[in-house]
């Protein structure tokens, strides 16, 4: 008993010390102590947490983690802790390809059959540069195997997988080209691409290519989902006020499944600079922006987003798989980059890295962006038969985009799936979320409209109108029972 007291003892002692951290010099305690204040809610013994790095010329200059690897057996993370960073993976995926480009072994602009040949011939070609831009038209691959069956993260899902689905589309979803909406699918062909290209495994090429010469000693992809992968951390979601483990269960590469740690992607920000893997023509590569068959300009280059952050602009991408979350942004005027990543669902490392940029670049950015003013705007009572009249389905036309109000509790509700949550109502018609006001008022022709507007912003308002449920009689609901088959996915689908 006393040895198992002292134990946990000398375990409290290990965190309240904290996780190894690093400052370079110039990285004051004073900057220190702010920036681990953004990380203070997860930097505890009972919750996964982040590993950050904060890194100016491709050097680190702070690095440090906060909250748990593994819960199972409290593993704290640190900076060298190995995480699975989901889409961040996409611009080592585009890297590879472009190497192999710029040796003559392939061509941005072949048709994607030249290389897999077992990909559908849609009437029209895909390039590889669709693929890398997402400008293909492609379904994607997790919702094609979602539709056919298989629990994302829970069950096996291999390249072979992807590739047997995608071989019995039919039609696209676009002619390529035409537009740009994020594929997976397109990243998973890539990186077939390179295997069948180079005559290596997607994991060899990267790392021998990639990563080797650039001493990330502790990055690769992952094809083995059995793998036994040495201060790794475990993915979790929350579970009442407890959590659970959510992780990946992947053969599958190039959209994701890349292994890695914030020292080691310090390391790929550093050849940003001094170009010694690629070289000058690399990186040229890897940012410049896709264009769509109208001469329009994506923001997406290879793998990596151009945007900007309060004036200054940004390359960056973020990654979210299972229980994991990711993010990594540069901020090339200023020579500094952060890394962030996390191990638990409900984190948000996309605006983690800000607020550490905030607190670093704090003279350099432009004005904050506003914050809503408090809404200390009364509630109102509305009756039960008050509030029916504003419940229903409000559909944005020309999109998928909807708005479900229900009246329960004694308020309104918008509702996603089985899940509700509850808005104040401070207005007749007018019920308040967190950020955003829903207004719902009758139009002219007499149907109902939905007006939502962000609250102390100048987004534009987004409007939704009013759709009829249908309500089948139990005759016409008969016209519809039965077993439904898909060529494409294979599942059988039975409606009752």
């Amino acid at each position: 008993m006393k040895r198992t007291t002292g134990v946990c003892l000398v375990m409290a002692f290990l965190f309240l010390a904290g996780p190894a951290a690093s400052a370079q010099e110039g990285w004051s305690a004073e900057l220190a102590a702010k920036v681990d204040k953004v990380f203070a809610g997860m930097d505890k013994p009972t919750s996964p947490g982040c590993a950050l790095a904060a890194v100016r010329d491709g050097r680190v200059v702070y690095a440090r983690g906060y909250g748990m690897a593994n819960l199972d057996h409290d593993i704290v993370i640190t900076p060298s802790t190995v995480f699975h960073v989901a889409s961040v993976s996409k611009q080592f995926t585009a890297a590879a390809i472009l190497m192999l480009a710029g040796e003559g072994k392939l061509s941005l602009d072949d048709d994607v059959r030249k290389h897999i040949p077992e990909l559908p011939d849609f009437g029209t070609t895909i390039t590889i540069r669709h693929l890398i831009h997402h400008t293909s038209g492609l379904r994607d691959q997790w919702e094609l195997l979602i539709l056919a069956g298989w629990r994302y993260s829970l069950d096996l899902i291999t390249d072979d997988d992807v590739l047997q689905v995608m071989s019995r589309q039919k039609d696209l979803n676009f002619r390529p080209g035409a537009e740009h909406l994020y594929c997976n699918t397109g990243y998973t062909l890539l990186a077939t691409i390179v295997k069948r290209v180079s005559g290596q495994t997607f994991r060899e090429f990267t790392s021998a290519r990639l990563f080797k010469p650039l001493g990330m000693t502790r990055t690769f992809f992952r094809d083995d989902h059995a793998e036994i992968i040495k201060a790794q951390a475990y993915g979790y979601v929350p579970n009442g006020d407890a959590f659970k483990l959510s992780v990946t269960n992947f053969d599958t590469a190039g959209a994701t499944s890349l292994h890695t740690t914030v020292e080691d992607l310090a390391l790929w920000d550093r050849n940003f600079y001094d170009g010694r893997v690629g070289g000058q023509a690399l990186l040229v590569d890897l940012l410049k922006k896709g264009v769509l068959g109208n001469g329009e300009e994506l923001p997406y280059a290879s793998g990596l987003v151009h945007g900007t952050y309060r004036g200054l602009a940004t390359v960056g991408h973020g990654g979210a798989d299972a229980g994991y979350r990711s993010d990594f942004v540069r901020f090339p005027t200023e020579r500094f980059s952060v890394v962030c990543l996390c191990n638990l669902s409900t984190s948000n490392p996309g605006e983690l890295t800000r607020r550490v940029a905030d607190i670093v670049l704090e003279g350099k950015l432009g004005p904050a962006p506003a914050q809503p003013a408090a809404d200390d705007r009364p509630v109102i009572a509305l009756t039960a038969e008050e509030l029916t009249r504003y419940e229903g389905l409000y559909c944005q036309r020309g999109t998928e985009n909807y708005r479900k109000l229900v009246a329960r509790n004694g308020t309104i509700e918008t509702v996603w799936g089985q899940y509700g949550t509850a808005l104040r109502t401070v207005g007749r018609g007018l019920f308040a979320g967190r950020t955003t006001d829903l207004f719902v008022e009758a139009g002219a022709d007499g149907r109902r409209r939905l007006t939502e507007t962000v609250r102390g912003s100048t987004v534009k308002p987004v409007v939704f109108e009013a759709v009829d449920l249908y309500a089948p009689t139990p005759a016409q609901a008969a016209e519809y029972t039965g077993i439904y088959h898909s060529e494409e996915i294979e599942p059988a689908y039975r409606v009752e």
